[in-house]
Formats: structure tokens, C-alpha cells, sequence
């Protein structure tokens, strides 16, 4: 992991609005559906190197709150797809922790990582709760940016 500033930029994407309890549970979780949605009809529509991305926002309060997540590119607009709507990823300190491996097994496996640094009693860091996001870096490397105070 590691800590790094991180300038501001916009993605355009499809969201849903979920909570972490609401994705413990198969009936009622959405990320999932996000993102099958999004590699079914939104990734074939993209010109190759495109960036991809999973933004993290408008947070209602903190991990227990609701948020919106998007499956996101730095390629798509809205003349692609109608129903895509773009959010932005805010400037700031984010811990960027990092892993490769297949998908989705390596991303979940992160987030892992993520929960278990931040559950410490004596972690060093606390989450700012503005914009957070995963990088998709290739088809087997992923990269998760957590803000931070």
C-alpha cells in the first residue's frame, strides 16, 4: 500500500445506489448486476484503452450508509449510452493498495485487504468517505484508492 496524492479527474458510467449490508445478502445485492450490465452492453461499445473503473461516491455517511457505485469509464459519454451519467473522483490523499490476479477473485480479495487495514485498532488512517474508487489496470491487475483525512 501505499499513500499518494491523487488529482481530481471525472469518469462517466451506469450506477446503482447500495449499502455493504444490502451486498452481504444475494437477493438484495446490486454490484454484481452493475457489473455484468457493464461488460455485457457498455465495454464492447468502448474504443480499445479505455480506463476502467469502479468509483465509490456521494457517500451518505460511512461504510454502514448508503453509496453509489459506478462502473465507469474515462472513454464513455453519454452520446454512447443514455442512461450513463458521470461523477467525479475528488482531488486528495488516497492509500492505494494493489493486486494482481484473475477476476473477479483478485479485486474481492483486495477489498479484503482494504476492510482488514482499516479495522485496526491502532490504524494510522481514517477514511475520508468523499470519492474511492478501483482501477482496473489490466485484465488481471487491479489497483483500490481509499481517500483519506
Amino acid at each position: 500500500m501505499e499513500l499518494k496524492h491523487i488529482n481530481g479527474f471525472s469518469v462517466t458510467g451506469i450506477k446503482v445506489r447500495t449499502t455493504n449490508a444490502a451486498e452481504m445478502d444475494t437477493s438484495t445485492a446490486k454490484i454484481a448486476g452493475l457489473w455484468q450490465h457493464f461488460y455485457q452492453d457498455v465495454m464492447p461499445q468502448l474504443p480499445p484503452g479505455s480506463k476502467i473503473y469502479g468509483v465509490y461516491c456521494h457517500y451518505q455517511s460511512d461504510y454502514r450508509g448508503e453509496y453509489d457505485i459506478f462502473a465507469a469509464a474515462d472513454t464513455l459519454s453519454a452520446d454512447l449510452l443514455e442512461e450513463s451519467e458521470s461523477t467525479n473522483i475528488q482531488s486528495g490523499q488516497y492509500l492505494v493498495f494493489s493486486k494482481t490476479g484473475e477476476m473477479p477473485q483478485a479485486v474481492i480479495s483486495l477489498w479484503g485487504e482494504v476492510w482488514e487495514y482499516f479495522n485496526q485498532p491502532d490504524c494510522p488512517h481514517h477514511r475520508a468517505y468523499t470519492s474511492d474508487f478501483e482501477f482496473y489496470k489490466s485484465a488481471n491487475e487491479v489497483e483500490i484508492a481509499i481517500a483519506v483525512k
